[in-house]
């Protein structure tokens, strides 16, 4: 039930998937007649929507709709690209804070020390060693550093942002090859996460590693990658065994149990109870919850 009610709420968003394949057999699973026109069965929820079908051909040419647990799986990954995309465009602007340092540390290092004359008072009021606190420590190390170090600083960031948007536009469109860059490249990081949180703890250090450890061990879990739990070829097994015009060509081949050979073209099976022929229009594309 809950898988058919993600389904479900997911083609109301973005509307109904079918598919008119060429095999008559096939076709009469997925076909309806009604009352009001042809209804076509839905790739991605199974239920009848009227009209025309989006597409035809054969069967084997027809889209592979993701629905269920894969449905889902497509949502966490997207959720990941927002959150590198997000991350990219972050380390984006601390390149580009780093290249005008760069070319301004002298008049930034000014700045810095007047500001530190300001705040010295409050910091001694509330018994605070301003001079030798972490950041204030860390932001004294970078004046000493040279400019051309700090653009090569500038560049990696460049190129680690470059990294983090690649990894998001392939998760989006669920590109395998993206879910292999996005474990390599997070794993390589997670050694200096868990050392920068050794050196000093704060809750979004610790939350950025733990979300990070988790994406690398469900992505790999999940989408079998590296060979594990059967590799790509059972990874291809689950799609398509989880595939509605899959399915419903797998049950037209066996004889159908418990029915006559008097069954119906239109009839179709015991899950879709409750969506008969007699439908009124739009209902298979607005009884949503």
């Amino acid at each position: 039930m809950f898988k058919r009610d993600w389904d479900r709420r997911t083609c109301a968003k973005r509307g109904h998937v079918t598919y008119a394949p060429t095999e008559p057999e096939l076709a009469a699973r997925l076909h309806t007649a009604t009352a009001v026109g042809d209804a076509w069965r839905c790739l991605r929820c199974g239920d009848f929507a009227l009209g025309a079908p989006h597409g035809s051909g054969p069967a084997a040419d027809a889209p592979l709709v993701p629905r269920g647990k894969a449905l889902r799986d497509l949502f966490i990954l997207r959720f990941l690209a927002v959150e590198r995309v997000l991350r990219g465009i972050v380390i984006i602007l601390i390149a580009w804070g780093v290249w005008k340092f760069s070319n301004s540390q002298e008049a930034v290092q000014r700045v810095f020390d007047e500001d530190l004359t300001v705040f010295r008072p409050v910091a001694d009021h509330f018994h605070w060693d301003l001079d030798h606190a972490p950041i204030v420590e860390t932001i004294r190390k970078t004046f000493g550093y040279q400019k051309k170090t700090l653009l090569v600083v500038a560049g990696a960031l460049v190129a680690y942002a470059l990294i983090e948007i690649v990894e998001a536009v392939g998760l989006w469109l669920g590109k395998r090859w993206a879910e292999y860059l996005t474990v390599v490249a997070t794993a390589a990081f997670l050694p200096l996460e868990g050392y920068e949180l050794h050196e000093h703890v704060s809750p979004i250090k610790v939350c950025t590693l733990l979300l990070n450890i988790a994406a690398v061990l469900w992505i790999m879990l999940s989408k079998r990658l590296f060979g594990l739990r059967g590799g790509a070829a059972a990874f291809e097994a689950e799609r398509h065994s989880a595939s509605l015009l899959e399915v419903e060509e797998a049950a037209g081949a066996l004889p159908p149990a418990g029915h006559g050979p008097d069954r119906g073209p239109g009839h179709r099976p015991a899950q879709d109870a409750g969506h008969g022929p007699d439908r009124g229009p739009g209902q298979g594309a607005h009884a949503r919850s």
